[in-house]
C-alpha cells in the first residue's frame, strides 16, 4: 500500500537557537554537566500537490522577553527552502509552547490542523498553575481562538491522514494535545518528533525533556515513535542541533540552516 502514497521532501529549518548545558534537558542527569546548545526549528513537508508546514515559531519580541537568539523569522527561514509563508494552505501545529505557534498573521491563508486535545489544555484548567502556563504565549493561543472563529482551524482527535502519506498522532506527554508526524518518503516512514523528544538523547537513553505535563504519556510517546517509524534514523528530534549535523544540507547556501530528512543521514554518530 505504502508504494502507492505520494513520496515527499522533508525539510528541517532553523530560525533560532540559545545556549544551555546538558541538565537542562533530561529529568535524570550526572553530575558531569557540558554545554548543549538547543536550536528551533519549523518543518516542511514538499510534495507534488501540496506542502505543509509544521509548526510557526515564535517572534523577536516573544524571543528577547525568554532571552533566545532569533536568527531570522521562520517565514524567512521557510522561504529558503521555497515556501511562501503568505500562499501556505496547510499548517500542522504538533502544540501550543510558544516556540511552536506564534507568527500566525504571517500564514494568513492557511488551514492549522491541531489536536482537539491541545486547544482545551492551553485554555483550560491546567492554565491556573504558573509552571505550565510558562512555556505558552497568551497572544498566541488567542491568535488560535481568533483562527478558529474565522473557521480556519481543523481539530484532530487522535489519529488522522492529513494527505495520503502524511498522518498525525496524538502523543501527549509534554503537552497534553502534543502530536507527531509521519511521512512516507523515498527511503520509508519518517517521523517528525517536535516535542515528544527534544534532543536524540531523550528518546534513545530513555531520558525524558524535564518540561512535561505527563511523564507516563511521554515514555508511551516513545514508543509509538519506534512504531511509527522505519527505523532510529527514521526519527527527527525537534530541537537538537545533531539534526543539522547528521543529515544533508537543502542546499550550499543553507549548510548550518536547513537540512534535507527526508534523505539518509550523512553520519549517526
Amino acid at each position: 500500500m505504502a508504494n502507492a502514497l505520494e513520496t515527499y521532501e522533508i525539510y528541517a529549518v532553523k530560525y533560532a537557537q540559545r545556549d544551555a548545558f546538558r541538565a537542562q534537558h533530561f529529568i535524570f542527569s550526572d553530575a558531569h554537566d557540558v554545554p548543549m546548545p538547543m536550536d528551533y526549528f519549523v518543518w516542511a513537508i514538499v510534495g507534488k500537490k501540496a506542502s505543509y508546514v509544521v509548526d510557526t515559531g515564535f517572534d523577536a519580541k516573544e524571543a528577547a522577553k525568554r532571552k533566545r537568539e532569533h536568527v531570522r523569522t521562520p517565514a524567512a527561514a521557510l522561504r529558503m527552502v521555497g515556501i511562501d509563508a503568505e500562499k501556505a494552505e496547510h499548517v500542522i501545529l504538533t502544540h501550543m509552547h510558544y516556540d511552536h505557534c506564534g507568527n500566525l498573521d504571517q500564514f494568513p491563508k492557511a488551514k492549522l490542523y491541531l489536536q482537539e486535545r491541545e486547544m482545551g489544555f492551553a485554555t483550560g484548567r491546567y492554565m491556573r498553575e504558573q509552571v505550565i502556563r510558562h512555556s505558552f504565549s497568551i497572544d498566541y493561543v488567542t491568535d488560535i481562538v481568533r483562527a478558529l472563529y474565522d473557521d480556519r482551524v481543523e481539530f484532530v482527535s487522535g489519529v488522522r491522514e492529513i494527505a495520503p502519506g502524511i498522518t498525525v498522532h496524538h502523543v501527549g506527554g509534554h503537552t497534553d494535545g502534543l502530536q507527531v508526524i509521519r511521512v512516507w518518503t523515498k527511503r520509508g516512514w519518517v517521523v517528525l518528533a517536535s516535542d515528544a523528544t527534544h534532543f536524540y538523547d531523550n528518546i534513545f537513553r530513555t531520558n525524558p525533556f524535564p518540561i512535561v505535563f505527563n511523564v507516563g504519556h511521554m515514555l508511551e510517546g516513545y514508543r509509538t515513535i519506534h512504531a511509527l517509524a522505519d527505523s532510529p534514523q527514521h526519527v527527527v528530534a525537534g530541537h537538537d542541533p545533531l539534526v543539522l549535523a547528521r543529515f544533508p544540507a537543502a542546499s550550499k547556501e543553507t549548510q548550518g540552516i536547513a537540512a534535507r530528512v527526508d534523505l539518509a543521514p550523512l553520519h549517526w554518530e
